[in-house]
């Protein structure tokens, strides 16, 4: 042990004489004395955890800016650990920058929870958190001290970032600091008025305190209860933000005054609150058994609110040694459920490098070899900034053309190139967490057909795919449209009419748009008679004789013919658009009901919102069954007649296609009958769709 702790002080020493007369004269951005924030940051770390590579690696913070090729200059005085924390330490002050220079638009909850993840992913050394924590905390202590102007950005940047960092990792010693000096500088008002009543009762709540604790612990040492019994400080900004989260004034708050009672055996939990009910004035509205009825998080304590004879309240907490240390550095910690606002959670390989951090800083030696030799959880997504300083969250191995779609499809599309921390890369080089990405975007541009090539790997984000591929889909339809159009321009001058209006000839054969009529008839669902029938006059509708329809049998069940990415995954059809093999298909992730199968030109599909399309997957047919059939619409448009429901009906029984419903309405005389036809695949429904428009009468058949 006397070995360890002389290397600790000449580690120390040594660091600090071999920047001293580089520090000379030099000060940091905040006008701090360089040397001075080096001090500072050292003491901190010896408070919470004496380690030599750290410490060194605080005096040696500012080589890198005055010292050429540092990098070998720190690893051949002080070793690769050292050097690897100065270096990541250079890289998450230059995140800190960029964070205070973000434009409020861009300083969403989201994107502040985005950058809390990628400084804990940038680390490979995890020990410089703490080095960045320590930093912060004597730059804050610095401007309470010289009350210079700016500190208010610190502020907010410390409560948004590095704040509640402190309290996910449990360094409880940096975290009440960190939030007590942020209050001060971004609610100067609220903060003094609650600082103002502490002080005219400190003396009077801490003579009280003491005497509490003197005499709880006599109560439990007579009933033979070991305890450790302690005062539970109550500092400005956990009063503040009680106070607004409760809407409570000061002279509401019980907990200002707090104990813990950590004792051996859950038996003694009760004990211990059964001694202090006896002995002290309950507000019994106060209590909550937590030992009982855990939190959600598993948190158990055992919680109630006593006051003296002067009516003073004073808030214990009892607990058992396991249940403090669950509640301190288990999965219960506070910042999983006073953290507000954050519903995107944490992922796993956050969680597990939090975890591993608060080990190390609990278990202490055995671990700091795993920490030197720079053991990291890997993660399964990525962080980059933009230009601007905003994070974006990308799947691993993302590429530039995955971040472009990220930012924003129309960039996806026209982009042409792109740099990397300022060095053009090819469209297809992975991407790595801390990297700034620039996109060349051309002012008209489109997306390459080899982005949905999967062995060329400029593609690996599944949203990125779908973006390119409905790109082409609607270039596709474009120019069916185009020339659908001309087609039927064509055919109207043919015959003469070239003074209707698209828009009512579309109606007229049950299309919703002019750009539907001309799409149909380039894919030859509308013929030219069906045209020539629709520019004519309306012939007067003859009564026909009720017909009624006897609707076969509906199956029951659902198909197994799809397969969707993963097996046993639930799928259904969607009613909207009833796609039948072998259309082009898209899956969509619903809430709570598995994945809908939409046809690719699904309207729905097409009108999806930005924020939905990351819940589209991909899918594909599967081999159906000789007895598999499917739901198909069929809308028909004809000049209403007597028999026009038979012949059709005829045809679809010819075809052995069963009608499982049918609705009818007239429209200008016209009938509009949409039939549900169970059929085996798109392509056994085009022979009946063909008889259906060589009808007497028949406008238009087609699937809706």
């Amino acid at each position: 042990m006397e070995e360890t702790a002389a290397l600790n002080a000449v580690d120390a020493a040594l660091a600090r004489s071999m920047v001293e007369p580089l520090y000379r004269d030099l000060t940091l951005p905040t006008g701090e004395s360089t040397m001075s924030h080096a001090d500072g940051v050292a003491s901190i770390l010896r408070v919470v955890r004496d380690d030599p590579e750290l410490i060194a690696a605080a005096y040696l913070f500012s080589v890198p800016g005055v010292v050429q090729n540092s990098g070998e200059w720190i690893e051949k005085s002080f070793g690769p650990a050292v050097n690897g924390l100065v270096q990541e330490l250079g890289r998450l002050n230059e995140l800190s920058q960029r964070a205070r220079s973000e434009s409020d638009e861009a300083n969403t909850r989201h994107q502040v929870e985005a950058m809390r993840r990628m400084l804990l992913a940038m680390c490979q050394d995890l020990r410089v958190v703490l080095l960045k924590l320590a930093s912060r905390l004597q730059t804050l202590r610095w401007f309470a001290s010289s009350k210079r102007e700016g500190a208010d950005k610190f502020g907010a940047e410390t409560l948004d970032l590095y704040a509640p960092l402190a309290n996910r990792l449990g360094i409880w010693q940096l975290k009440w600091e960190l939030e007590d000096l942020s209050l001060r500088f971004t609610r100067p008002d609220e903060y003094r008025d609650i600082a103002v009543q502490l002080d005219e009762s400190r003396e009077e709540r801490i003579e009280f305190m003491q005497g509490a604790v003197i005499r709880i612990r006599g109560l439990l040492a007579d009933n033979g209860i070991e305890a450790d019994v302690s005062g539970r400080p109550k500092h400005i900004y956990s009063i503040w933000k009680k106070m607004q989260r409760k809407h409570l004034r000061f002279d509401q708050l019980f907990d200002v005054r707090a104990l813990r009672i950590i004792v051996d055996t859950v038996e003694h939990c009760y004990q211990v609150l059964s001694i202090v009910h006896e002995n002290f004035p309950v507000l019994s509205k106060e209590y909550d058994d937590y030992i009982a009825k855990p939190k959600p998080n598993g948190y158990q304590s055992l919680h109630t609110v006593v006051t003296d004879k002067a009516g003073r309240p004073i808030e214990i907490q009892i607990r058992t040694r396991a249940m403090h240390e669950f509640a301190e550095l288990g999965v219960a910690a506070h910042w999983r459920y006073k953290e507000a606002g954050n519903s995107n959670g944490a992922t796993s390989a956050e969680e597990q490098r939090v975890a591993w951090l608060r080990q190390l800083l609990a278990w202490g030696s055995d671990m700091q070899h795993q920490a030197a030799e720079g053991k990291a959880v890997t993660d399964d997504r990525v962080y980059v900034l933009t230009p601007q300083g905003r994070v974006v969250e990308l799947p691993q191995g993302a590429t530039p053309v995955d971040f472009a779609y990220a930012v924003h499809t129309q960039l996806g599309h026209r982009t042409k190139g792109a740099k990397v921390d300022g060095t053009m890369v090819p469209l297809n080089t992975p991407l790595a967490t801390g990297q700034t990405v620039e996109i060349i975007a051309a002012k008209v541009g489109q997306p390459s057909r080899d982005w949905l090539t999967p062995e060329l790997g400029y593609a690996v984000s599944a949203r990125t795919r779908n973006k390119v591929r409905q790109w082409f889909n609607a270039q596709h339809t474009a120019e069916l449209i185009g020339q659908g159009r001309d087609k039927v321009d064509r055919e109207l001058a043919r015959l003469g009419k070239t003074a209707v209006k698209l828009e009512d000839l579309a109606k007229r054969l049950g299309y919703d748009s002019v750009d539907d009529l001309c799409l149909a008839y380039a894919k030859e669902e509308v013929t030219q008679t069906a045209i020539a029938t629709a520019v004519q006059p309306p012939k007067p509708v003859q009564p026909e004789p009720e017909v009624q329809v006897r609707a076969s049998r509906q199956k029951q069940g659902k198909s197994d013919v799809l397969v969707v990415g993963v097996d046993s995954l639930l799928t259904q059809l969607a009613r909207c658009c009833h796609p039948v093999p072998p259309d082009d298909i898209v899956g969509y992730v619903t809430r709570g009901r598995g994945v809908t199968i939409h046809r690719a030109d699904c309207p729905n599909i097409r009108n999806m919102s930005e924020q939905d399309h990351g819940r589209l997957i991909e899918v594909s047919w599967g081999r159906a069954g000789a007895d598999s059939v499917f739901p198909a619409e069929v809308l028909v448009v004809a000049a209403d007649r007597p028999g026009l429901l038979r012949d059709i009906s005829e045809i679809f029984m010819k075809a052995k296609q069963n009608i499982t419903g049918m609705q009818s309405q007239n429209i200008r005389s016209d009938a509009h009958m949409r039939f549900t036809v169970e059929i085996t695949s798109a392509e056994s429904l085009r022979p009946s769709l063909k008889a259906i428009r060589e009808l007497p009468g028949v406008l238009s058949a087609r699937r809706c």
